[in-house]
């Protein structure tokens, strides 16, 4: 089993030049060349931690930071749950994100609609776009409803 051992510290090493990972993340794109032998895709991995090459904190900051552009609190954290992300990090990692929550929803509103709603229908629509994005229902109402950010 040792010429794996290289192959599979190599196959993550390609990967990590390329984007941060999740541990978990990490593990599942590896574990189908690990040859079944998970200790030491395991151990390879503890190494990468030791060495600070791989961290789900690093990962959670980055991955939180460029999806908030476009996704809300409530989305980030089911997609950092999905790869395994520690909810203590998660918390980290999103407490930036929901402070200016109301002004990502705004932008995404704007872009998509940038007018109020005229009917029950449209209002439906965008709300179903919003949620759908992540945000809250609390900003989701407020952005439909045309409040500015000042009103809090």
């Amino acid at each position: 089993m040792a010429p794996t051992t290289p192959t599979l510290r190599n196959r993550a090493l390609a990967h990590l030049a390329r984007r941060e990972y999740a541990r978990l993340e990490l593990r599942q794109k590896l574990l189908p060349h690990a040859d079944g032998d998970e200790a030491a895709l395991d151990a390879i991995l503890d190494d990468l931690v030791a060495r600070g090459w791989l961290s789900d904190e690093r990962f959670a900051e980055q991955w939180a930071h460029f999806r908030s552009q476009r996704y809300g609190p409530q989305r980030l954290r089911a997609e950092l749950r999905q790869k395994g992300v520690d909810d203590a990090l998660i918390d980290t990692a999103l407490e930036g994100v929901a402070d200016d929550e109301f002004a990502q929803a705004r932008a995404q509103w704007q872009k998509k609609f940038g007018a109020p709603p005229q009917d029950a229908k449209e209002r439906a629509k965008q709300a179903r776009f919003l949620a759908g994005r992540g945000f809250s229902l609390d900003v989701v109402y407020r952005v439909i409803g045309g409040e500015d950010d000042d009103s809090c």
